[in-house]
């Protein structure tokens, strides 16, 4: 039992199970200065659980048959998940003007699309997505999913509520606030219209098992995830979406992550407003510029 004065520490070593275990689990890397981090953020479900230290905790968490539940909670504790509605405007243009009329005319009349927002966090990229596709009207009578994943529960748990406080639309532009959502007290819910395209789902994007009832893509988003990953997982993980895309299909990533060392898989495209990715198409004649 903890002592009431007296708050447990991290040590060096159970540091390193945590850090191990987080990788295990989900992986994602903590390196040597997120020791304190995970030590603040930990700190209080040890104490919940009357753990004499950081050590007990590990051991529950890696032995005990009621683990799983508290291994959730421990992903969402360390994992970020800060984000906000139409993050990264000029990739987005790209997509909305670019991408989507290049797919839509090699269609051959087949009016469906598929997207995935991988790491999906509170929402709000998925809606964005539903958004901007809700405002193109070749789009109207077609079939959308949007396949919204992540590895946390919680923050799943949040973005299916739908709604969002004001800081989430620091990059949007008033027309889509005052069209698709309706003010409740300080905050805003997004409407029917916009969510009813978007399907969440709990995922692991290292979960070779759940991956396999992912069906072929048209588009991937994963944007600002694999930066926490190390070079393994990172190549697992981009491997894997190479198979979850259709031929010609596109990969966007954050700006500050790229593929070169991971692949050479996908072309570099320079797009009018953006630089995107793109799964080589077998049946083509050249590789797209």
């Amino acid at each position: 039992m903890t002592t009431e004065n007296k708050s447990p520490t991290l040590s060096d070593d159970v540091f390193h199970l945590f850090r191990d275990l987080m990788y295990e689990q989900s992986g994602v890397v903590l390196d040597e200065r997120a020791k304190y981090f995970v030590e603040n953020r930990l700190l209080h479900s040890v104490q919940r659980l009357q753990f004499d230290g950081f050590r007990d905790y590990y051991f529950y968490l890696k032995y005990d048959r009621k683990k799983t539940e508290e291994l959730a909670n421990v992903i969402d504790l360390l994992t970020i998940h800060e984000t906000y509605f139409f993050r990264e405007e000029q990739q987005l243009k790209s997509f909305s003007e670019e991408i989507l009329p290049e797919i839509a005319s090699k269609k051959n009349g087949a009016k469906s699309l598929r997207i995935w927002s991988a790491g999906c966090s509170t929402g709000e990229e998925p809606y964005t997505i539903s958004m901007m596709l809700q405002e193109k009207e070749e789009f109207r009578d077609w079939t959308i999913e949007i396949f919204a994943t992540d590895i946390s529960q919680r923050v799943l748990q949040s973005a299916r509520r739908g709604l969002y406080q004001p800081a989430a639309f620091r990059s949007t532009d008033p027309k889509y606030l005052s069209k698709y959502f309706k003010k409740e007290d300080s905050a805003y819910r997004i409407s029917d219209a916009v969510k009813k395209n978007v399907i969440f789902l709990h995922l692991n994007l290292l979960d070779t098992n759940k991956l396999a009832f992912i069906n072929p893509m048209d588009v991937i988003f994963c944007r600002n995830v694999i930066i926490y990953f190390d070079m393994a997982a990172k190549r697992k993980t981009i491997e894997m979406f190479h198979g979850k895309l259709k031929n010609g299909g596109y990969l966007l990533l954050g700006h500050s992550e790229s593929l070169i060392n991971i692949t050479a898989a996908f072309a570099l495209r320079h797009l009018k407003y953006d630089m995107v990715y793109q799964k080589l198409d077998r049946n083509a004649t050249q590789i797209p510029k």
